[in-house]
């Protein structure tokens, strides 16, 4: 039976709360500082990229120093053969990369998310956005990652242009954003398909295993890791996700008879 828990609070507070090697996997969607009161089009229709505060970039420098103290506290926190996946787009990602580096991750792979059905540029002067990055990586360069190979060799995803059946697992993968079944509970504005998080859950961790999101979002990490048997914690800052987060993994544990505690500002 898996269990799983949300704490409400800033993750760079909250992390430091945890023992050192209490993750076996620790999967990070941080803000990729995209709210600059630019536009953007959605259903068609211009709208703002404003997300909120959290979303906002602090000026270089501060944003260099959010980005290490929480992937410095996530190595802390990570088991010796622990894992560790982060995604972003170019506004974030590469700023992460250089960072792991400084701290001595090993990056095992860098994956392209392309949404098939990508949001038109609006601009006209640049080339349209259709995927984010993920890198993987592990502890160390010594670390025994978990790969379960043959589980991601015939993992099937009929939306997936570039999986084959029985064929390796390829480093592009073709996922459509969430449905409007994934969104039943609420909307998040950097909601991920539960398609994808699965995958990574499937792919870096084993039943029972210790799953940690930092910036925990809608839930989408703890939905698939109750679904597949392992342990989840959960850090939202936001009240309001933090509810829609609760829903929708209530809703997936009470299918796996999962237990859950939700912490408030501990």
């Amino acid at each position: 039976m898996s269990e799983f828990r949300i704490i409400t609070g800033d993750t760079l507070v909250e992390l430091k709360n945890f023992p050192a090697q209490s993750f076996d996997l620790i999967i990070c969607d941080p803000p990729y500082n995209l709210s600059n009161d630019g536009i953007t089009c959605k259903s068609g229709k211009m709208t703002s990229v404003n997300k909120g505060d959290w979303d906002k970039s602090r000026g270089f420098e501060n944003d260099v120093e959010f980005h290490k103290q929480w992937l410095s506290e996530s190595k802390r926190l990570l088991k010796e053969n622990g894992a560790l996946w982060v995604t972003g787009t170019y506004h974030s990602i590469y700023l992460c990369a250089y960072i792991m580096m400084q701290l001595d991750f090993c990056i095992i792979n860098d994956v392209a998310w392309y949404k098939p059905n990508a949001a038109p540029n609006i601009s006209c002067r640049c080339l349209t956005a259709s995927h984010e990055t993920i890198i993987w990586a592990k502890k160390s360069k010594e670390a025994k990652h978990t790969f379960n190979y043959k589980a991601m060799k015939s993992h099937s995803d009929k939306d997936d242009i570039f999986k084959r059946e029985d064929k390796q697992m390829r480093s592009v993968w073709s996922i459509s954003p969430p449905s409007s079944r994934e969104k039943a509970h609420g909307k998040h504005p950097t909601q991920k398909p539960v398609s994808l998080l699965e995958r990574i859950v499937l792919a870096s961790s084993n039943a029972n295993d210790e799953i940690l999101d930092p910036f925990c979002g809608s839930g989408t990490t703890g939905v698939a890791a109750v679904k597949h048997g392992r342990n989840f914690t959960g850090i939202e800052v936001e009240h309001e996700y933090v509810e829609l987060a609760t829903k929708r993994i209530r809703e997936a544990s009470y299918m796996n008879n999962s237990l859950f505690s939700l912490e408030q500002n501990r």
